[in-house]
């Protein structure tokens, strides 16, 4: 992970948990010294978290920057900030893990007005818990080609 992109809750939690959080977690060290990047209209820079900047372009053209400074760029949780991502076809790779509990209500990962987009299973693991962990690439639906679209960039 080269810069981590994070909506205004997801900053939120984690600048509340990960700037003094133990050493020995092996995540404290990559999480506090990635750059960190935040989608929100409330928060201004400076913010307290060490390496973090509120993007002040939109989102999508904020975002499209970033991959072209970036090689690998992870958003975790942030679902308001993915809808936006996968809306403006900035998503290359989606890692989802699914959860044997059924909770009748919650957020919804594809939402209305998700463009259609062709999901490639590139690996995919099931873990003694019942939890699957499944990774995708995604690729542009192609009008003029019956061929398996190649990932987009």
């Amino acid at each position: 992970m080269d810069a981590l992109l994070l909506g205004r809750q997801t900053y939120d939690n984690f600048a509340g948990h990960w700037p003094a959080a133990p050493a020995d977690i092996p995540f404290t060290g990559l999480l506090n010294g990635v750059d960190k990047y935040v989608a929100s209209r409330t928060l201004s820079d400076p913010l307290d978290w060490s390496g973090s900047t509120v993007l002040t372009d939109p989102v999508p053209d904020a975002v499209a920057a970033l991959k072209r400074r970036y090689d690998e760029i992870h958003v975790i949780g942030s679902l308001n900030l993915v809808h936006t991502l996968l809306r403006s076809r900035l998503v290359d790779r989606l890692e989802l893990w699914v959860y044997p509990i059924l909770l009748g209500t919650g957020k919804r990962v594809f939402v209305d007005g998700t463009p259609p987009t062709t999901l490639t299973l590139t690996e995919s693991a099931a873990h003694t818990n019942g939890v699957l962990q499944l990774t995708y690439l995604t690729a542009a639906p192609s009008e003029s080609s019956t061929e398996t679209p190649e990932p987009t960039r």
